[in-house]
Formats: C-alpha cells, structure tokens, sequence
C-alpha cells in the first residue's frame, strides 16, 4: 500500500544543490510539453552543443504530470563541476583537476538516518502496487532497445563476503512495470559483487537510485579501488557525510536524500533481450544481447519526484565527458604520486576524446626515461587503464589541458620513428566501436606518444620562442585601452635567457 509520510522532508539533495545552481544562472526550466520519445534527447544534444550549456529541467513531459526531468546536470559547464563538489566556481581546469585530487584522498564515511527522515521515502510502493512506466524514462536515441530508467543513476550492490556498498552507473532499460535492465561491464564491481551472491546460491540484492544530486553521480561514475565505497568519497569531496538508512528488504544502505529509488534482486539465468543503447563513445553499444535483469519489489519516491538523465553522444553534448575527464586525471595523477613519481605537473584527460579515451600528462624531466616511465605507468594504474587508447606525455612548458599546446608539442618534439610504444591485449570496453568482431572488444591497445624533448638534448634543444615577461604584462595591463575586449589570454612560459645586443 502506498505510504505517506506524517512529517516528512521537504528537500531533496538534488533540489538543493538545483537551488545554488539557479543562482548561479546555470539552469533552464522548460514548462513547453516536451515527449520523452526522442524529442526531450533531441532538446538536450542540440543545446548541448554549446560549451557550458544550462542543465535542463522539462516540467511538462507528455504523459507523465506530477514528474520532472533532468538533463545536462553537469554537461561541459566547469562552474557546475565546481558547485558540484562544493568549490567556488574557477575557469582553470587543472586547477579543478588538482582540488579534486586532494579532496579524494580526504575519504568520510556516511551517516545514518531514520527511515522516515528520508525524503525519499515520502511514497512507497510494494509488490504489485510497483509500476515504473510512470516515471519519464526515455527513449534518447532512434535505434535505442527501448525506454532507459537509469543513466544518470547509481545502481548499488554489496558485497556478500566484505559487506562493502558499492556504488555505479550503468544504464538500465525499462523491460516491464516491476522490471529493470541491469547491464555492467566486464571487470565492474556490480558484476563481480552479482557473481559472488549467485556462487553462494541467492539472488543478488540491487538498488537503483535516480533523482540523484551531481555528486553522487560523480563518485558513481568513477571507478575507485573495488574495495572501499564511493559514500567514502562522497563525503570526502564533500566535506559532509551523505545521509542513508537501511533498507528492510535488500539489506542495502540507501542514499536519503534522492529523488527515486527502486529495489530487488536479480537472480541467475534470468535474462532479456536488452540494448542496442546511444553510448559515450557517440556510437551505439553492442547490439541487443541477453543481459541481466533486477525483479523489483519496492519503489521510494518524493512527490513530484526528478527523474535525472544522462544523454550519452559525441562532445560536447556528452553530459558525462566533462566530469569524466576531471576525475580520470585526478585518480591518474593520485596513482602516479602514491608511485613515487615526481616531476607531475599536470594530468588531463580531454574530454573531447569521449572523456576516457586520452590521458595528457605534463610533466618536468628530471632523468634519462623519465617520460617513458611516465606514459607506462599512466596506461597502466588503475585511474587510467580502463579504455584509454592515447597516452601522450608533454614538457612542463605545455598545458595538459590545451589541445592546441599538445598537438603543436606532438608535432615538434615527437620522432614517430622513436617516440611511440604500443600496448596490446589492455583493458577495454564492450562500447568501443573499432574493435570488431564485437567479441572483440573486452581487450584493446594503447598508443604511447613522448611529445617531450628528447632527453639527452634537452640542453641543446632548439629554443622556443616565448614572451618577454615585461612585455606580456605591458600588454596585459593595456588589453582593453588598445581596443581589445574581455581579458587577455593567460601565459605561463616566458623567455628567461637575458636578451644580448
């Protein structure tokens, strides 16, 4: 029976964080009806084209009164990621970068809350009162299997022997009123933690959270060691623990603070005909397979509750490309000084290349194969060995995060003779349309570029040409009185070999 509850929360996490980032001009409201078949996917690619695009709310979506729709959370807007992990907003993406790296290291566990202090819980139904098909879930691409509930979610499972939560974002397609696709990748935690529940001979108990604030979809996104729990993380770059409570039925602790949540389990050999499914790389995923399902026996709801989206396609309409980026290079960076590698001076990962696929690190040679050392290792840890096929390694005089500095230190310093390495059978990704057969595809290569001086010359490598320090800051100091609008461009390598007449 549908419960209400006598004094329940007003808020959700999502609404409030919704509340700053209207303040900060950073969303749309669209009251037009808009239909989820298609046309509110379409709205959100063409205005995602647009680096930092607003995230878009649709208050009107063609039958489904009484629900919301969020697309575009975080997109390619920087202020959002910052707003997101509690920073003030900056237009320095590395400096993000760095922020988001320390604050990973800074891990604070969840805390507690009743039931009925859960916003969440507002409305709940059960067994046959459970019926998906109300929330807006929709069909984002023309040859999509169907309708997807989860995209921009976090699908939480445990594990049965460590008891550790685990927290992930995998798409979910809609196959019935009370069931739910539940597909993850090779080598993901919700697969190994559904494996080790079906060796034990019992059904693995899932919860899908949707509705969810850009933070946890964040630290659900990124693969952090298997295992500890992204609620650790969560708090850490927060500065706050989030609130969960237990749930009765799945035995799972469950974030109070969202929007949606539906619980189950999912049992061995059975399965549907799930996907294909619009994926990140702006290809479609593998074609329609036998995928796992999640049999769901309660759905938690707020009222006039916030279904969140993740349109996945080409940059810059990827909603995940951006944040992708920023916590790749973060645990990249983190991997390679818990290594003892020093001389790091920038991590990036572009997320013009589908977010994953580049790593560019800068850094200050100090020693014969210091670069080489670098790219290795940067293909390999586990920040950044998932997918990634270009490992470029650059000087400390070229931002990491400019491809227009990487391709021109590319050019210039790279001997395609001797500065490229390539890594075969690594860790890939079903998704990547370049490997075919299709079976292909769990294995992939990496290429590494050293777009570094050669080491051995570097005392008598040819000079670059670089700004006198008193004539860029004359030049900057009179930007605007000369003609120019806005500001100047920012520059860092200045030429500091005293000028002989």
């Amino acid at each position: 029976m549908n419960n209400k509850l006598a004094n329940k929360p007003q808020l959700s996490d999502l609404e409030k964080w919704l509340e700053i980032a209207a303040a900060h001009g950073e969303l749309k409201t669209i009251s037009a009806e808009v239909d989820t078949n298609l046309e509110s996917s379409t709205l959100a690619y063409l205005s995602g084209k647009e680096i930092g695009s607003p995230a878009l709310m649709f208050d009107n979506l063609k039958g489904h009164e009484g629900y919301r729709g969020l697309y575009n959370i975080l997109g390619s807007s920087l202020k959002r990621i910052c707003l997101a992990i509690n920073e003030e907003p900056t237009d320095d993406h590395v400096e993000v970068v760095k922020i988001l790296k320390d604050k990973m290291g800074e891990k604070l566990g969840p805390s507690t809350v009743r039931e009925d202090e859960a916003v969440v819980n507002q409305n709940i139904d059960n067994g046959d009162e459970v019926d998906i098909t109300k929330f807006p879930a929709p069909r984002m691409w023309p040859l999509d299997g169907g309708e997807y509930l989860g995209t921009c979610d976090a699908v939480i499972t445990q594990d049965p022997e460590s008891g550790r939560i685990n927290l992930g974002t995998y798409r979910q397609m809609v196959k019935s009123k009370n069931e739910v696709g539940f597909y993850v990748s090779p080598g993901k935690d919700a697969l190994l933690d559904r494996e080790k529940w079906w060796a034990m001979g019992k059904p693995a108990p899932v919860a899908g959270v949707y509705g969810i604030d850009p933070l946890l979809f964040i630290v659900a996104a990124t693969s952090f060691p298997k295992t500890q729990s992204e609620y650790d993380y969560y708090g850490g770059i927060a500065g706050h623990p989030i609130e969960v409570f237990e749930s009765d039925l799945t035995g799972l602790t469950l974030p109070a603070g969202a929007e949606i949540i539906v619980e189950g389990f999912c049992y061995p050999d059975e399965t549907f005909a799930e996907g294909p499914f619009g994926e990140f790389t702006g290809y479609y995923g593998r074609p329609e397979r036998p995928t796992p399902y999640i049999r769901i026996e309660r759905v938690r709801y707020k009222d006039n509750p916030i279904l969140t989206s993740a349109l996945m396609s080409d940059w810059p309409s990827n909603e995940c490309g951006l944040f992708w980026a920023m916590t790749r290079a973060s645990k990249i960076w983190n991997d390679l000084d818990a290594m003892g590698v020093p001389g790091i001076k920038a991590v990036w990962s572009p997320p013009e290349a589908a977010g994953w696929g580049m790593t560019v690190v800068s850094i200050k040679q100090m020693y014969a194969g210091h670069a080489a050392q670098v790219m290795a290792l940067a293909a390999q840890c586990m920040g950044g060995a998932y997918f990634s096929k270009y490992i470029v390694v650059v000087d400390d005089d070229v931002d990491a995060s400019n491809l227009s500095e990487v391709i021109w230190a590319m050019v210039t310093r790279s001997r395609p003779d001797k500065s490229i390495d390539i890594l075969r059978e690594t860790w890939s990704t079903y998704l990547d349309p370049s490997q075919n057969p299709p079976e292909e595809r769990p294995w992939g290569s990496k290429c590494l570029i050293n777009a570094c001086m050669e080491f051995k010359y570097i005392d008598s490598f040819s000079p670059r040409s670089k700004l006198s320090k008193d004539a860029y800051d004359s030049a900057v100091k009179r930007w605007n009185e000369v003609g120019f609008d806005g500001k100047a461009p920012k520059i860092d390598v200045f030429e500091e070999t005293p000028f002989e007449v």
